[in-house]
């Protein structure tokens, strides 16, 4: 990450939000590294093919296709968030809401990468 250009008011920001809340940044750093973990453990099982379907993502088509697939797996993990929140339908699946949360975290940041037709 040592090639990230940080800006001063980026800097600032950081500092006065880990000074003014130590516990809440703290646990979002954890947060982000649980998800890191996550994301490592999933691709060392799919590899690339399952998002970008088998494409190099060279085209404006290839990217549309791959981020199609992230919306269908996105609005299941929201159809799965409304039963376990908003109707509290009980989990019989094995996944929790955190679950769930955690999916949609690693989905939402794979979607930034395949729209920079980096996912390869």
């Amino acid at each position: 990450m040592s090639d990230i250009k940080f800006t001063k008011e980026d800097n600032e920001a950081v500092e006065w939000c880990e000074k003014s809340y130590p516990e809440l940044t703290a646990e979002y750093k954890k947060i982000m590294m649980e998800q890191y973990i996550l994301f490592c453990k999933k691709h060392r099982n799919y590899g690339t093919g399952n998002i970008n379907v088998g494409t190099n993502l060279d085209t404006d088509g290839d990217v549309k296709l791959a981020l199609t697939g992230l919306w269908f797996r996105m609005n299941d993990k929201i159809q799965r968030l409304r039963q376990l929140v908003i109707n509290g339908e009980p989990d019989t699946v094995g996944e929790s809401s955190i679950d769930t949360y955690q999916d949609l975290s690693v989905y939402g940041i794979i979607a930034q990468i395949v729209s920079q037709k980096k996912f390869k």
